[in-house]
């Protein structure tokens, strides 16, 4: 007897999600959190890629405690993981949707969101800004869990 009902997932795949204060404590928090369930889960990441996956965590974290701790003082970190591809998503209350992604060469920080985005396209993956329905937004990167082939 066949079993034709849905493909069973795998043991890694899911969805998880864990709030945090949005303070400068809660930046390695999470980041450490995103670590110890990746390897929990046991997800097929290659070192360079689990490394850019938790710098991106950090710089979305950062980047929520900067700029929108007063108009949101709690922020939601998600991770979803299928069969080919890791998504890490940061998400706050606050309005501004972030467009400075282009370098200022002139300013220290502000290069955040930038090496996101290098990091995530350098993997072969999109990121992008949305927002909630809350009025907040939600800054994401999936990447793909293997290497992306040279073009």
């Amino acid at each position: 007897m066949e079993n034709h009902g849905p493909p069973q997932p795998l043991p890694y795949e899911g969805v998880w999600r864990f709030t945090a204060p949005a303070v400068d404590a809660s930046v390695p928090q999470a980041r450490h959190a995103v670590r110890d369930l990746l390897h929990r889960q046991g997800v097929p990441l290659a070192d360079d890629l689990a490394q850019g996956l938790l710098l991106i965590v950090s710089e979305l974290v950062t980047n929520a405690v900067r700029h929108a701790a007063l108009l949101s003082p709690m922020l939601a970190v998600e991770v979803a993981v299928g069969a080919e591809w890791v998504r890490v998503s940061v998400e706050d209350n606050h309005p501004y949707r972030p467009t400075a992604l282009e370098t200022d060469h002139g300013r220290t920080g502000g290069r955040g969101l930038l090496l996101v985005r290098e990091i995530t396209h350098e993997a072969g993956g999109v990121c992008d800004v949305e927002h909630t329905s809350s009025g907040g937004k939600v800054i994401w990167a999936a990447m793909p869990l293997k290497p992306a082939l040279p073009s």
